[in-house]
């Protein structure tokens, strides 16, 4: 399960890289086809991509960088950091909650790379939660 940690936030923090470059460097363009609803242009380029004029991206980067750094061998041994990625695990489906409402109800169209991002951290917080309480001792029964 640890390994699984490490390897979705490796994969995440490369899915977050690219969004990043591509936000800051406009000669990129998105492998995103801009059909129908999936528009991953019209998503990253909109007011909802920035907060506080940090873009999402960023952010992304942000939070998968720390869940890499606490899915390393030291942190695996400080059970004190178990609460600690278990609530960042916890905050990023939030944050994916809201990303996902911007998506549909206010920009009107989806990102495959975003929706990519939001599919790891569901995963990211599955695995973490799953690991969270089959470390917890059992209660004993009297």
């Amino acid at each position: 399960m640890r390994g699984l940690v490490a390897l979705i936030a490796l994969a995440g923090l490369g899915v977050a890289t690219y969004l990043t470059i591509a936000h800051y460097d406009t000669t990129v363009t998105l492998a995103c086809p801009d059909t129908g609803i999936v528009n991953c242009a019209k998503v990253t380029t909109s007011p909802e991509s920035t907060i506080l004029g940090i873009p999402v991206a960023v952010l992304g980067l942000g939070f998968f960088l720390a869940m890499g750094v606490l899915s390393l061998p030291f942190a695996w041994r400080h059970r004190a950091l178990d609460a600690v990625r278990l609530a960042l695990a916890g905050v990023g489906v939030v944050f994916v909650l809201w990303l996902v409402y911007a998506e549909i109800v206010k920009i009107g169209s989806i990102c495959l790379w975003c929706t990519s991002v939001h599919v790891m951290t569901l995963t990211l917080f599955l695995v973490v939660l799953y690991d969270f309480l089959s470390r917890r001792p059992a209660h004993q029964t009297r």
